[in-house]
């Protein structure tokens, strides 16, 4: 495949910087097509960004002969469906996590894409951006020792009439938890690899809603997790930490509150890190995307891997 020609499904609010930019920004890749529900929104988003065609029907982009690529950006209720019609025309799909609704679901895009041979990945970002490249880096090279344990602690202060359609468990699979903790548990994943043995628990006043969860994860290589979410955090009373901690020192990062500081502690003393971050933060994986759906590099974000941080987040559910 010469050039990327995207069609992106959902052309919301993530696509205008976080996400849309870095599909033009990646060499021999361009965005030829949109699609939102409300055509008058995407006519404007087109007409904003430069795009030559607009859709307010998934399946009319889909036919669309300028297409070769699709970025699934809508809410994770409809991720399966339009990940499924892309893969059974053939098409390589970007899919926005988490990578579906459910784990069920996650399994059967997983299936399709084998039994396809169709190229796929999933916006797991955080991989490819400064800081959590710079702790991946820090713990190949042992700068803390052996990691013995890990430590996540997530609580926000999140009112249900700013949530959207994050409090739809039909569009979104269950909360705040479902939206935030796949970027999480992916990157848990690729640092420690698999793990063996899960145990978690939630609560919530709505119980397809988790307000607070708490779990344990053990990883194959000895790391022991422990993490806890709280979406009903009082104001002013909000932490977004993650603490690593080998027999030689400590790696401290954030998630989403300053993801581009980092802290390193070891016996020669502590260091601050403040990296640089791409305004548009899903460009440097995107240009990775690109390159293996031309075949000229590897999966940087496979789905297979999404199906285990799926897998995880149900399982830490209880």
């Amino acid at each position: 495949m010469d050039r990327i020609n995207w069609g992106i499904i959902g052309c919301g609010n993530v696509t205008e910087v976080k996400s849309g930019p870095g599909f033009r920004l990646a060499a021999n890749s361009d965005v030829v097509a949109v699609m939102r529900r409300n055509k008058e929104l995407a006519q404007d988003y087109a007409k904003r960004h430069q795009v030559d065609r607009y859709y307010d029907d998934a399946y009319d982009l889909l036919q669309d002969p300028h297409v070769n690529a699709v970025y699934i950006a809508t809410p994770p209720g409809s991720h399966e469906e339009y990940a499924l019609a892309a893969i059974g025309k053939g098409l390589p799909v970007y899919i926005e996590k988490p990578v579906a609704i459910d784990l069920a679901a996650a399994r059967r895009i997983a299936a399709a894409v084998s039994a396809a041979g169709v190229r796929a990945s999933v916006a797991h970002y955080r991989r490819r951006l400064p800081a959590f490249v710079a702790v991946k880096q820090w713990l190949a090279e042992g700068r803390i020792g052996q990691v013995r344990t890990a430590e996540l602690r997530l609580r926000k202060n999140a009112p249900k009439e700013n949530a959207g359609w994050r409090l739809d468990p039909a569009l979104s699979g269950g909360g705040h938890f479902h939206d935030l903790a796949p970027h999480q548990l992916d990157i848990l994943l690729y640092y420690f690899g698999e793990p063996v043995r899960v145990t978690g628990t939630s609560t919530g006043t709505d119980p397809r809603i988790a307000d607070q969860v708490s779990g344990q994860i053990l990883f194959s290589d000895g790391v022991r997790f422990n993490g806890s979410w709280n979406f009903t955090a009082p104001a002013g009373e909000e932490e977004d930490n993650c603490i690593l901690t080998g027999d030689a020192g400590t790696i401290r990062f954030h998630f989403f509150r300053d993801f581009h500081l980092a802290e390193l502690e070891t016996a020669a003393g502590t260091e601050h890190f403040n990296f640089d971050t791409p305004a548009n933060v899903q460009a440097p994986l995107i240009a990775e995307v690109v390159q293996y759906f031309r075949g000229e590099g590897t999966n940087p974000s496979s789905v297979e891997d999404a199906v285990k941080g799926m897998q995880l987040m149900e399982q830490l559910l209880g």
